[in-house]
């Protein structure tokens, strides 16, 4: 049987990546440091995946599975050396730490066979392609160097599938019980593979994947950001209550119409799925037992109004195509009031906005400094004081 290395143990690892492969005939060998995780895996062979379906839940039982130890560096290096395929889902913080061990795979399967890996990385990062060849680098022989620039695939993922937190009473049955959204679509980079492309139920393979990449930060992650910090003005808890609200779905909606234009203007992709994607993400939204907080989705805010980012890079791509791009100058100022309970970014944001104006702010967190983009936003920013009403 061909043999998936999964790098990683977590929720999308276990609720997404291991799922598909396990759909594609593979034994799915997961490598984590959490001793219960790796020593219950290996007892029960098997684990659920609860599928959100309207109030209630589908279940599939993820079979043929078993782990190792990531503490145990020999025996990773033995799983990678062997492997038909492998992805990663650690967290970005996380890969430097998973960088000698892989790279000891990689020397071990190049003495041994040289044949060619390709390994998906589901990471959110961009270029996390290049950083995880950059950390691996570091512990290669040159021969090692050699084989991994050449035989080694590393494939940037779009990871879209919502994986909430497993409610206690699920958990409480097992702690390995994932809860995810029906959506189970994997668009990976089609250049970043060596060789053949592994068959792999639900990955599109696509190129260039910029497209994918920016798809998922400004028109997802945009949007799910807009619901939150609107959905916090109004004094919502979940996603699912702010999108139901027909004002914040409407913002949400022109937001999302005015990144899908650039979009289209910037990568030439047919403009009618970029609707239904539009259509299809603020539906997804509405799915109750997806349990997303208001809090959880919107934290950070001196991350998510980073130029580069989801509602200010959404905004930039706008400016570049010539996208009149109103409702993402409401979102950037509803950002900036976001400051909930423990959330030492946003606070400090929201804070260093009352004192310092609008203007200050947006040069600092958001590296906008245009004068009309700064007139507009700090427009929307007053008007937010007295609730969303306001926009039209």
């Amino acid at each position: 049987m061909k043999k998936a290395v999964m790098y990683g143990g977590g929720n999308i690892g276990r609720g997404f990546i291991a799922q598909l492969f396990n759909l594609s005939g593979y034994e799915v060998v997961f490598i984590d440091v959490v001793d219960a995780l790796v020593e219950k895996v290996n007892n029960d062979k098997e684990y659920p995946i609860y599928i959100t379906n309207g109030d209630s839940y589908d279940k599939y039982t993820v079979t043929n599975v078993r782990a190792v130890n990531g503490k145990d560096e020999n025996a990773v290096a033995e799983e990678i050396a062997t492997a038909d395929v492998m992805a990663t889902a650690v967290g970005v913080n996380i890969l430097k730490f998973i960088a000698k061990p892989l790279a000891a795979g990689v020397e071990k399967r190049a003495s041994i066979n040289g044949k060619p890996l390709n390994i998906i990385i589901c990471e959110n990062k961009i270029d996390a392609d290049k950083y995880l060849r950059s950390l691996v680098n570091e512990h290669l022989t040159e021969a090692g160097k050699k084989y991994f620039e050449e035989q080694v695939g590393l494939v940037e993922a779009s990871i879209g599938r919502m994986v909430p937190a497993t409610p206690d009473n699920i958990k409480a049955e097992n702690f390995l019980a994932v809860c995810v959204e029906p959506y189970c679509t994997l668009p990976v980079d089609k250049n970043g593979f060596k060789g053949e492309i592994p068959e792999i139920k639900n990955m599109e393979p696509f190129a260039p994947f910029e497209f994918f990449i920016q798809r998922k930060l400004f028109m997802h992650n945009m949007s799910h950001a807009v619901t939150a910090y609107l959905g916090n003005l109004c004094g919502y808890e979940y996603i699912w209550e702010a999108i139901d609200d027909a004002r914040i779905r409407y913002v949400a909606l022109r937001a999302l119409l005015e990144s899908a234009l650039a979009m289209h203007k910037e990568h030439g992709v047919d403009i009618a799925d970029l609707l239904d994607h539009c259509y299809d993400l603020l539906n997804r939204f509405t799915n109750k037992l997806l349990g997303d907080t208001i809090a959880r989705v919107g934290r950070d805010t001196q991350r998510k109004l980073n130029k580069e980012d989801r509602i200010v890079g959404a905004l930039n791509l706008c400016k570049k195509n010539g996208v009149d791009a109103k409702y993402l100058y409401v979102a950037v100022a509803a950002g900036l009031r976001f400051a909930p309970e423990g959330d030492d970014s946003s606070i400090e944001i929201a804070n260093y906005t009352k004192e310092n104006g609008v203007k200050a702010a947006l040069a600092k967190y958001c590296e906008i400094t245009d004068e009309k983009d700064v007139a507009c936003i700090s427009e929307w920013y007053d008007k937010l004081a007295n609730g969303i009403d306001c926009v039209k």
